[in-house]
């Protein structure tokens, strides 16, 4: 996840509206709003590159960014209530942002669940090696 959006986030900040199916030519004012969304996304990628590599790995900080790309996705719904059909590319990344939540969310604990089951089989007491 986090190096798919570090490397949108590039397309946008390089390309600006070309990055953008459907998008045409309004300008450079939608252009400098693509190009500072896409450092935000390139932002939102490291994030999920620097909470992947903690051990374990943080349910919490996991749920909190997929929830951000879930509203990522409800927005495009919203947009497309005000203003209609998006391009078709849009509607398949609104899929992809409605659908990997939900996902992330029943993951997310995954890895705290091990380290915990670790733990405690280390602790454990393994009986009795006294020597008598």
């Amino acid at each position: 996840m986090g190096i798919a959006d570090v490397a949108i986030g590039a397309v946008h900040i390089t390309t600006g509206l070309d990055s953008v199916p459907g998008a045409g030519s309004p300008g450079p004012t939608v252009d400098s709003l693509i190009r500072f969304f896409g450092a935000i996304f390139l932002g939102y990628g490291l994030a999920w590159i620097w909470v992947a590599r903690q051990s374990p790995i943080p349910s919490k900080a996991v749920r909190l960014l997929a929830g951000i790309f879930f509203l990522g996705g409800a927005s495009r719904l919203v947009s497309w209530a005000a203003l209609g059909r998006p391009d078709s590319f849009q509607l398949v990344l609104m899929a992809i942002e409605l659908a990997l939540p939900p996902l992330y969310f029943w993951l997310s604990a995954a890895d705290e669940r091990e380290a915990a089951a670790r733990s405690i089989g280390e602790t454990a007491p393994t009986g009795d090696r006294s020597t008598s």
